[in-house]
Protein backbone atom coordinates (compact mmCIF):
# COMPACT_ATOMS: atom_id res chain seq x y z
CA UNK A 1 0.00 0.00 0.00
CA UNK A 2 1.18 3.54 -0.60
CA UNK A 3 2.60 5.48 2.03
CA UNK A 4 0.39 8.09 3.82
CA UNK A 5 0.73 12.05 4.51
CA UNK A 6 -1.00 14.15 6.42
CA UNK A 7 -1.21 17.89 5.32
CA UNK A 8 -2.33 20.24 8.06
CA UNK A 9 -3.76 23.40 6.12
CA UNK A 10 -3.54 21.34 2.53
CA UNK A 11 -6.44 23.20 1.23
CA UNK A 12 -4.25 26.05 1.37
CA UNK A 13 -2.02 28.34 -0.86
CA UNK A 14 0.94 26.53 -0.20
CA UNK A 15 -0.58 23.46 1.43
CA UNK A 16 -2.73 22.66 -2.34
CA UNK A 17 0.64 22.80 -4.29
CA UNK A 18 2.45 19.98 -1.83
CA UNK A 19 -0.89 17.94 -1.54
CA UNK A 20 -0.66 17.99 -5.24
CA UNK A 21 2.71 17.30 -5.36
CA UNK A 22 2.63 13.91 -3.32
CA UNK A 23 -0.42 12.77 -4.99
CA UNK A 24 1.22 12.74 -8.28
CA UNK A 25 4.28 11.03 -6.51
CA UNK A 26 1.88 8.18 -5.49
CA UNK A 27 0.85 9.34 -2.13
CA UNK A 28 -2.25 8.70 -0.15
CA UNK A 29 -3.00 12.43 1.38
CA UNK A 30 -5.16 13.46 4.02
CA UNK A 31 -5.60 17.05 4.16
CA UNK A 32 -6.48 18.15 7.59
CA UNK A 33 -8.53 21.70 7.27
CA UNK A 34 -11.06 23.28 9.61
CA UNK A 35 -13.65 23.35 6.53
CA UNK A 36 -13.84 20.35 4.72
CA UNK A 37 -16.86 20.91 2.64
CA UNK A 38 -14.62 24.13 1.29
CA UNK A 39 -12.32 22.01 0.61
CA UNK A 40 -13.79 18.99 -1.72
CA UNK A 41 -11.08 20.20 -5.04
CA UNK A 42 -8.35 18.69 -3.66
CA UNK A 43 -9.52 15.69 -4.58
CA UNK A 44 -9.38 16.21 -8.13
CA UNK A 45 -5.22 15.86 -7.66
CA UNK A 46 -4.82 12.32 -7.43
CA UNK A 47 -7.14 9.16 -8.50
CA UNK A 48 -10.51 8.27 -6.77
CA UNK A 49 -10.32 7.84 -2.87
CA UNK A 50 -6.14 9.04 -3.76
CA UNK A 51 -6.67 12.21 -1.73
CA UNK A 52 -9.17 13.18 1.41
CA UNK A 53 -10.03 16.43 2.81
CA UNK A 54 -10.91 15.90 6.75
CA UNK A 55 -11.85 17.88 9.40
CA UNK A 56 -8.99 18.97 12.13
CA UNK A 57 -9.20 21.88 14.67
CA UNK A 58 -5.47 21.91 15.84
CA UNK A 59 -6.26 23.50 18.70
CA UNK A 60 -7.86 20.04 20.00
CA UNK A 61 -5.42 17.01 20.99
CA UNK A 62 -8.38 14.74 19.74
CA UNK A 63 -8.63 16.04 16.60
CA UNK A 64 -5.24 16.19 16.16
CA UNK A 65 -4.59 12.60 16.60
CA UNK A 66 -7.50 11.36 14.76
CA UNK A 67 -5.81 13.02 11.42
CA UNK A 68 -2.38 11.95 12.44
CA UNK A 69 -3.23 8.06 13.37
CA UNK A 70 -1.53 6.10 10.65
CA UNK A 71 0.71 8.56 9.21
CA UNK A 72 3.89 8.05 7.43
CA UNK A 73 4.67 11.78 7.27
CA UNK A 74 3.46 15.16 8.57
CA UNK A 75 3.31 18.35 7.04
CA UNK A 76 2.07 21.27 8.86
CA UNK A 77 1.44 24.26 6.37
CA UNK A 78 -1.30 26.34 8.84
CA UNK A 79 -0.36 29.98 9.99
CA UNK A 80 -2.38 32.81 10.41
CA UNK A 81 -2.11 36.72 10.25
CA UNK A 82 -4.83 37.18 13.33
CA UNK A 83 -3.37 38.56 16.44
CA UNK A 84 -6.77 38.18 18.24
CA UNK A 85 -9.72 35.79 18.60
CA UNK A 86 -9.34 31.70 19.46
CA UNK A 87 -7.18 30.96 16.27
CA UNK A 88 -4.49 33.96 17.02
CA UNK A 89 -0.94 34.11 16.53
CA UNK A 90 -0.11 32.16 20.24
CA UNK A 91 -2.90 29.03 19.22
CA UNK A 92 -2.22 28.78 15.67
CA UNK A 93 1.72 29.13 15.44
CA UNK A 94 3.13 28.33 18.38
CA UNK A 95 1.52 26.25 20.17
CA UNK A 96 -0.49 24.37 17.62
CA UNK A 97 2.34 23.40 16.00
CA UNK A 98 3.84 21.77 18.74
CA UNK A 99 0.73 19.98 19.34
CA UNK A 100 1.12 18.44 15.80
CA UNK A 101 4.78 17.71 16.32
CA UNK A 102 3.82 16.28 20.11
CA UNK A 103 0.94 14.07 18.66
CA UNK A 104 2.98 13.13 15.70
CA UNK A 105 5.54 11.70 18.12
CA UNK A 106 3.27 9.64 20.24
CA UNK A 107 1.96 8.10 17.31
CA UNK A 108 4.60 7.12 15.87
CA UNK A 109 5.16 9.26 12.71
CA UNK A 110 8.39 9.09 10.79
CA UNK A 111 8.65 11.95 9.46
CA UNK A 112 7.34 15.82 10.01
CA UNK A 113 7.65 18.92 7.69
CA UNK A 114 7.35 22.54 9.40
CA UNK A 115 6.42 26.04 7.26
CA UNK A 116 7.23 28.44 9.08
CA UNK A 117 8.91 31.80 7.63
CA UNK A 118 12.14 33.86 7.54
CA UNK A 119 12.10 36.47 10.27
CA UNK A 120 11.27 33.76 12.74
CA UNK A 121 12.75 35.20 15.72
CA UNK A 122 11.90 34.73 19.80
CA UNK A 123 13.32 38.16 20.50
CA UNK A 124 11.54 39.87 17.09
CA UNK A 125 9.26 43.19 17.91
CA UNK A 126 6.30 41.35 15.80
CA UNK A 127 4.01 38.44 17.50
CA UNK A 128 3.94 36.64 14.17
CA UNK A 129 7.90 36.14 13.98
CA UNK A 130 8.44 35.60 18.09
CA UNK A 131 5.21 33.19 17.67
CA UNK A 132 6.85 31.65 14.53
CA UNK A 133 10.08 30.70 16.43
CA UNK A 134 8.08 29.29 19.55
CA UNK A 135 6.15 26.79 17.31
CA UNK A 136 9.82 25.98 15.99
CA UNK A 137 10.71 25.49 19.05
CA UNK A 138 8.19 22.98 19.97
CA UNK A 139 8.08 21.05 16.95
CA UNK A 140 12.25 20.30 17.16
CA UNK A 141 10.81 19.47 21.20
CA UNK A 142 9.17 16.75 19.78
CA UNK A 143 10.64 15.70 16.67
CA UNK A 144 14.12 16.61 16.67
CA UNK A 145 14.81 15.16 12.92
CA UNK A 146 12.02 17.52 11.16
CA UNK A 147 12.37 19.54 8.47
CA UNK A 148 11.58 23.70 9.36
CA UNK A 149 11.37 25.16 5.86
CA UNK A 150 11.27 29.46 6.13
CA UNK A 151 10.13 30.91 2.72
CA UNK A 152 9.89 34.52 2.50
CA UNK A 153 6.69 36.14 0.52
CA UNK A 154 5.37 33.66 -1.39
CA UNK A 155 3.95 34.40 -5.10
CA UNK A 156 1.91 32.66 -7.62
CA UNK A 157 -1.39 32.65 -9.30
CA UNK A 158 -3.56 32.53 -5.89
CA UNK A 159 -1.37 34.27 -3.60
CA UNK A 160 -2.41 37.31 -1.19
CA UNK A 161 0.58 39.72 -2.33
CA UNK A 162 0.70 40.19 -5.88
CA UNK A 163 -3.11 39.99 -6.39
CA UNK A 164 -4.01 42.09 -3.31
CA UNK A 165 -1.99 45.31 -4.77
CA UNK A 166 -3.25 44.38 -8.08
CA UNK A 167 -6.39 44.99 -7.29
CA UNK A 168 -5.92 48.20 -5.47
CA UNK A 169 -4.58 49.96 -8.50
CA UNK A 170 -7.77 49.50 -10.53
CA UNK A 171 -8.93 52.65 -8.58
CA UNK A 172 -7.55 55.80 -8.07
CA UNK A 173 -4.41 57.22 -8.86
CA UNK A 174 -1.87 56.78 -5.96
CA UNK A 175 -0.97 53.11 -4.08
CA UNK A 176 0.03 53.99 -0.89
CA UNK A 177 2.62 51.31 0.64
CA UNK A 178 4.79 51.03 4.29
CA UNK A 179 7.94 49.78 4.03
CA UNK A 180 8.41 51.15 0.32
CA UNK A 181 12.52 50.39 1.44
CA UNK A 182 12.02 47.01 2.46
CA UNK A 183 13.66 44.34 0.87
CA UNK A 184 11.88 40.99 -0.56
CA UNK A 185 13.04 37.97 -1.18
CA UNK A 186 9.44 36.67 -3.10
CA UNK A 187 9.47 32.81 -3.42
CA UNK A 188 7.32 30.75 -5.69
CA UNK A 189 4.62 28.55 -4.28
CA UNK A 190 5.68 25.55 -6.03
CA UNK A 191 9.15 26.04 -5.21
CA UNK A 192 8.38 26.07 -1.65
CA UNK A 193 5.95 23.20 -2.45
CA UNK A 194 9.19 20.97 -4.03
CA UNK A 195 11.16 21.46 -0.98
CA UNK A 196 8.53 20.62 1.22
CA UNK A 197 8.18 17.36 -0.81
CA UNK A 198 12.01 16.43 -0.68
CA UNK A 199 11.36 17.17 2.99
CA UNK A 200 8.82 14.37 3.02
CA UNK A 201 10.58 12.09 1.59
CA UNK A 202 13.60 12.06 3.05
CA UNK A 203 15.67 13.31 0.13
CA UNK A 204 16.60 16.36 2.64
CA UNK A 205 18.90 16.41 5.94
CA UNK A 206 16.87 17.66 9.30
CA UNK A 207 17.41 21.40 9.99
CA UNK A 208 16.27 24.50 8.73
CA UNK A 209 15.95 25.79 5.23
CA UNK A 210 15.42 29.62 4.37
CA UNK A 211 13.77 29.53 0.71
CA UNK A 212 13.73 32.90 -1.02
CA UNK A 213 13.44 33.70 -4.92
CA UNK A 214 16.79 34.41 -7.26
CA UNK A 215 15.86 38.13 -6.46
CA UNK A 216 15.97 40.07 -3.93
CA UNK A 217 14.26 43.40 -4.48
CA UNK A 218 12.52 46.38 -2.12
CA UNK A 219 9.17 46.75 -1.63
CA UNK A 220 8.69 49.80 -3.64
CA UNK A 221 10.30 47.73 -6.88
CA UNK A 222 8.04 44.89 -6.62
CA UNK A 223 5.30 47.29 -7.02
CA UNK A 224 6.78 48.95 -9.72
CA UNK A 225 7.18 45.92 -11.34
CA UNK A 226 3.72 44.60 -10.65
CA UNK A 227 2.39 47.86 -12.65
CA UNK A 228 4.03 47.32 -15.55
CA UNK A 229 2.73 43.98 -15.73
CA UNK A 230 -0.36 45.42 -15.16
CA UNK A 231 -0.09 48.28 -17.95
CA UNK A 232 -0.69 50.69 -15.32
CA UNK A 233 0.47 54.20 -13.85
CA UNK A 234 0.23 54.93 -10.41
CA UNK A 235 1.88 57.05 -7.87
CA UNK A 236 3.41 54.89 -5.07
CA UNK A 237 3.06 56.40 -1.70
CA UNK A 238 5.67 55.16 0.81
CA UNK A 239 4.18 55.95 4.25
CA UNK A 240 6.37 56.72 7.12
CA UNK A 241 6.64 54.15 9.64
CA UNK A 242 4.88 56.73 12.27
CA UNK A 243 1.43 57.01 9.75
CA UNK A 244 1.10 53.41 9.23
CA UNK A 245 1.28 52.55 12.56
CA UNK A 246 -1.84 55.00 13.08
CA UNK A 247 -3.44 53.74 10.06
CA UNK A 248 -3.16 50.35 11.63
CA UNK A 249 -4.01 50.92 14.68
CA UNK A 250 -7.23 52.87 13.72
CA UNK A 251 -8.04 50.20 11.35
CA UNK A 252 -8.13 47.40 14.26
CA UNK A 253 -9.99 50.06 15.96
CA UNK A 254 -12.87 49.86 13.50
CA UNK A 255 -12.41 46.12 13.73
CA UNK A 256 -13.29 46.00 17.43
CA UNK A 257 -15.85 49.20 17.29
CA UNK A 258 -17.91 46.89 14.57
CA UNK A 259 -17.73 43.97 16.50
CA UNK A 260 -15.79 42.49 14.00
CA UNK A 261 -17.97 42.90 11.11
CA UNK A 262 -14.91 44.94 9.81
CA UNK A 263 -12.58 42.22 9.44
CA UNK A 264 -9.26 44.18 9.49
CA UNK A 265 -7.35 42.77 6.13
CA UNK A 266 -5.90 45.73 4.75
CA UNK A 267 -2.60 46.70 7.42
CA UNK A 268 -2.41 45.55 11.17
CA UNK A 269 -0.08 46.88 13.62
CA UNK A 270 2.00 43.57 13.73
CA UNK A 271 2.77 43.80 10.30
CA UNK A 272 3.60 47.25 10.45
CA UNK A 273 6.32 45.81 12.81
CA UNK A 274 7.76 43.01 10.07
CA UNK A 275 8.30 45.93 7.64
CA UNK A 276 10.79 47.14 9.29
CA UNK A 277 12.82 44.29 9.03
CA UNK A 278 13.99 42.92 5.68
CA UNK A 279 12.65 39.35 4.75
CA UNK A 280 15.66 37.85 3.09
CA UNK A 281 17.59 35.17 3.12
CA UNK A 282 20.37 34.78 6.09
CA UNK A 283 23.83 34.65 4.71
CA UNK A 284 25.12 31.10 5.38
CA UNK A 285 21.53 29.97 5.67
CA UNK A 286 20.58 26.21 4.13
CA UNK A 287 18.29 27.05 1.05
CA UNK A 288 17.47 25.99 -2.09
CA UNK A 289 21.29 24.92 -3.19
CA UNK A 290 21.01 22.48 -0.42
CA UNK A 291 18.19 21.00 -2.34
CA UNK A 292 19.10 20.78 -6.09
CA UNK A 293 16.01 23.46 -6.65
CA UNK A 294 16.69 26.11 -8.93
CA UNK A 295 14.17 28.78 -8.13
CA UNK A 296 11.75 30.67 -10.54
CA UNK A 297 11.75 34.69 -10.81
CA UNK A 298 9.08 36.88 -10.20
CA UNK A 299 9.44 38.38 -13.68
CA UNK A 300 8.97 34.75 -15.59
CA UNK A 301 5.58 34.29 -13.60
CA UNK A 302 3.81 37.65 -13.10
CA UNK A 303 2.71 37.76 -16.62
CA UNK A 304 1.28 34.71 -16.53
CA UNK A 305 -1.66 35.57 -13.98
CA UNK A 306 -1.78 39.23 -13.27
CA UNK A 307 -3.10 39.79 -16.92
CA UNK A 308 -6.82 40.17 -15.70
CA UNK A 309 -5.82 43.23 -13.98
CA UNK A 310 -4.84 45.17 -17.35
CA UNK A 311 -6.94 47.79 -18.63
CA UNK A 312 -7.71 45.62 -21.35
CA UNK A 313 -7.32 42.68 -19.64
CA UNK A 314 -6.45 39.61 -22.08
CA UNK A 315 -7.18 41.58 -25.15
CA UNK A 316 -4.56 43.61 -23.95
CA UNK A 317 -2.11 42.26 -26.24
CA UNK A 318 -3.98 42.50 -29.21
CA UNK A 319 -4.93 45.97 -28.69
CA UNK A 320 -1.28 47.22 -28.16
CA UNK A 321 -0.47 45.34 -31.69
CA UNK A 322 -3.28 46.81 -33.44
CA UNK A 323 -1.92 50.03 -32.03
CA UNK A 324 1.89 49.35 -33.23
CA UNK A 325 -0.29 48.56 -36.91
CA UNK A 326 -2.09 51.88 -36.75
CA UNK A 327 1.61 53.46 -36.29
Amino acid sequence: MSKLVTIFGGAGFLGRYIARRMAQDGWRVRVAVRRPNESMFVQTYGVVGQVAPVFCNIRDDASVRAVTAGADVVINCVGTFDAKGKNNFEAVQAEGAARIARIAAAEGVGQMVHISAIGADAESDSEYARTKAAGEAGVLEHMPGAVILRPSVLFGPEDDFFNRFAKKVRFGPTLPIAGGETKFQPVYVDDVAAAAQLAAEGKAPAGVYELGGPDVNTFRELMEQMLEVVQRRRMIVNLPFWAAGFAAWSLDLLQTITLGLFHNTVLTPDQVKQLRADNVVSEGAKGFDDLGIVPTSVEALLPEYLWPYRPSGQYAAIKNSAGNLKA
